[in-house]
């Protein structure tokens, strides 16, 4: 007899047997109530936080990775790298060993070596690789947002077991971005067989990486299914199987981890964690967030091309409002593009403070003395930045109307709603980020360069050279305390111009079941369950 994966989890949360044999070991299971269905596999192609959740974390790995819970650099599939002493070559051992995962149709022939490293990157960074142009209409997002093509000069292969990238100019993060969710490895030996057999497109949907867990099946905004990885270089898995529970809504997830139906939910709602701490059966930790919820204005469409109307649209927002109603005072009003945590936040900028009567005047100074229609965008999901979408764009609805802005509040299914915001289809634009790797860089380069408008990221579709000389000169300093002067005069451009609102950098809070063994909460905002283990 089969379980369903309700059925698996008791009120404890502990595996029932599912068969009459014996007292043979009962599988461990762990669901995760995760909050929206991942837009595909390939972690080439999307940056969301909820994508790489699903297919970066438990099916891939990177030539270096950060420690569970910290931003500090480890080894991952390269044992160990070596720098030149001008920044300009990076040498990789690879590790030994490592094996990819198999299925129905592909059974690997070979270990990890450099040619899935070549691999990985030529189909990023060549427009004519084979597999460049498989899936129309999707970008290389990450490649494409951070301008890699203009960073990395070549890609070599020195032996089976070592690889180097040239560098066109010192570049500060490298190695950090190396560790980030899209420099993922995958297997040029499935790409080659599948395309030797007609279906190149096969290695996005059904992927094959060398992580912890393997994917075994999946249903659209309903359940996705792995089984523990018994070859993982870096030790099996405790648990045997991980089942993600897609469940938007927060209060149904919450509900789900008080029946013992998932063992950890992603982004509780602030209003519950009181609730929860009371909860014995629950353990819930916090931790100040690496992120920033803001409102994208598409410098593209009036009359979001006027730099004052977008002032107005600044003013005329009551952050503290939104605090206190969608975060519960769970976290703090932001006026720059990155959180106050991360070094080189330029604490002097003066923020936009709230004036309707202010914002009406600018507005009517920018050719609307009698308002204006737009669409707003909201989040469908909870995301890391922002728990409650819809409230607040009803919030920020209310407070544009004083200044006689009517916003039509729009939205679509999560996967639709990046969709359309890649290609700029959007007026003003609900929106975040959570930092990647603890380089300021990641919150300038992915949403706000130039490059990033192409790669999709850049939902603004601001494009700033001023500001975009600025970021990329402190790319080329090893010097952490000049890259922090040219971040913090990139800070007061982007105040200035304004292209996006920075609502708040919320507080994260984590609640697990306290049989769960070993999870950590990460400063990425990533749910990473290769080492965790449930009590018997």
């Amino acid at each position: 007899m089969r379980c369903s994966w309700k059925q698996m989890v008791s009120a404890s949360v502990v595996c029932t047997f599912c068969a009459a044999v014996g007292y043979a070991a009962v599988p461990k299971t762990l669901v995760f109530c995760s909050e929206a269905s991942p837009e595909g596999f390939n972690p080439q192609f999307f940056t969301t936080g909820s994508t790489m959740d699903a297919s970066a974390i438990p099916l891939y790995n990177r030539l270096v990775e950060f420690e569970p819970g910290s931003t500090k650099l480890v080894p991952a599939l390269a044992q160990s790298w070596t720098v030149s002493p001008d920044g300009l070559r990076y040498t990789f051992t690879l590790r030994r060993g490592v094996k990819f995962h198999s299925s129905a149709k592909f059974k690997p022939g070979r270990d990890f070596n450099a040619d899935d490293v070549l691999f990985s990157y030529q189909r990023m960074a060549d427009p004519k690789h084979p597999f460049h142009n498989i899936a129309p209409g999707q970008t290389f997002a990450y490649f494409e947002d951070m301008g890699l093509a203009n960073i990395v000069d070549k890609l070599e292969k020195i032996d089976d077991t070592t690889i180097r990238f040239t560098l066109k100019h010192p570049e500060a993060p490298f190695i950090a971005d190396m560790a980030m969710d899209f420099a993922s490895i995958m297997s040029a030996e499935y790409a080659q067989k599948m395309k030797a057999a007609g279906t190149p497109e096969i290695i996005d949907r059904e992927p094959i990486g060398t992580g912890p867990f393997q994917l075994q099946s999946y249903q659209k905004d309903a359940i996705i299914r792995y089984k523990a990885f018994d070859f993982y270089w870096d030790g099996r898995p405790k648990i045997d199987n991980l089942i993600f529970a897609i469940t938007p809504d927060a209060s149904v997830r919450y509900a789900k981890l008080r029946a013992g139906e998932c063992h950890v939910m992603a982004y509780p709602k602030p209003a519950d964690i009181a609730q929860m701490k009371a909860d014995p059966a629950l353990s819930v930790s916090a931790q100040e967030g690496l992120n920033v919820g803001y409102i994208a204005l598409n410098v593209e469409k009036k009359p979001f091309d006027n730099k004052l109307v977008r002032q107005a649209l600044s003013m005329a927002i009551d952050k503290q409002a939104i605090l206190h109603s969608v975060f519960h005072d769970g976290g703090g009003a932001a006026k720059n593009p990155i959180p106050p945590t991360l070094w080189s936040y330029n604490a002097k900028i003066k923020e936009y403070a709230y004036d309707p009567v202010k914002a009406k005047t600018l507005l009517s100074k920018a050719g609307y003395p009698n308002g204006v229609d737009v669409e707003l965008w909201y989040l469908p999901v909870t995301r890391p930045y922002n728990p409650d979408g819809k409230r607040m764009a009803e919030l920020i609805q209310s407070d544009w109307a004083k200044i006689g802005v009517r916003a039509k509040l729009v939205t679509y299914e999560w996967t639709e709603y990046r969709k359309r915001g890649k290609t700029g289809e959007q007026h003003a634009m609900m929106f975040g980020w959570a930092g990647d790797n603890g380089d300021p860089d990641n919150f300038f380069a992915p949403i706000l360069s130039c490059d990033a408008v192409k790669g999709g990221g850049n939902v603004s579709r601001w494009c700033n050279k001023d500001f975009d000389a600025l970021i990329q000169k402190a790319k080329l300093s090893v010097q952490q305390s000049e890259r922090a002067k040219l971040y913090e005069k990139a800070q007061e451009i982007v105040h200035e111009e304004a292209p996006q609102i920075p609502i708040a950098h919320a507080i994260r809070y984590k609640a697990v079941r306290k049989e769960v063994l070993g999870f950590t909460m990460d400063p990425t905002s990533h749910h990473n369950f290769s080492k965790v283990d449930l009590k018997k």
